[in-house]
């Protein structure tokens, strides 16, 4: 290894060490440690998008010719009209444009690329011919989604059978927000192994 790889391993480890001092207590080395993550990841993100979109996409196009890509120049610049208080209603008229258009696009995709395949994978036939395993899952699909779809339903008073079918749904939106919930702290679980991986093998590693 390297000193410049041995300083990069040493740096990383106690910016590491840093963060995980939050775990104790808040701290003046977790802020210090804080600001410097926010203010390398604002940075990066600022030349990422000067970069990627500013020179790539509108810049350099319009020295090719593409001259009316002015336009969403001008429209980006109004978005910085927000930082005066005397003229920010100026910035309503891109975030108007931003909005309509984002929806528009969106609501194709989101349409064709969760709602429909969701939709059909729910309509899954109960006789799939895929044995006991596969029509108890497809029974229990329906029920979920007929159930929770029950459970927004305020139209009429969860009583007597719409009610048990609404109590039935909150079970199957607790056990899918649970589901969810595991499956992020085993996201964080996965990072901090990373990073305990790291500080074993790479940093203490580097010294023994």
């Amino acid at each position: 290894m390297s000193g410049w790889e041995l300083f990069q391993v040493w740096l990383v480890a106690l910016v590491t060490l840093a963060l995980f001092s939050f775990m104790y207590r808040d701290n003046p080395v977790y802020r210090v440690a804080e600001h410097i993550f926010a203010g390398l990841t604002a940075g990066y993100q600022v030349g990422l998008i000067w970069d990627t979109i500013i020179v790539q996409q509108l810049w350099n196009p319009m020295l090719g010719g593409e001259w009316w890509k002015f336009v969403p120049g001008v429209l980006g610049v109004l978005m910085f009209s927000r930082l005066s208080g005397k003229w920010s209603w100026v910035s309503r008229t891109s975030l108007a444009f931003v909005m309509g258009t984002t929806a528009g696009i969106f609501l194709i995709s989101e349409l064709h690329g969760r709602v429909l395949p969701q939709m059909q994978d729910t309509m899954l036939p109960l006789d799939g011919g895929d044995g006991f395993g596969a029509t108890l899952l497809s029974v229990i699909v329906v029920l979920g989604v007929l159930s929770t779809l029950i459970y927004f339903y305020f139209s009429k008073e969860h009583i007597g059978t719409l009610g048990a079918a609404a109590k039935l749904g909150i079970w199957f939106i607790m056990i899918s927000f649970g589901a969810h919930f595991g499956y992020t702290v085993m996201g964080r679980v996965s990072l901090l192994i990373g990073r305990v991986h790291f500080l074993i093998e790479d940093w203490i590693g580097s010294f023994l």
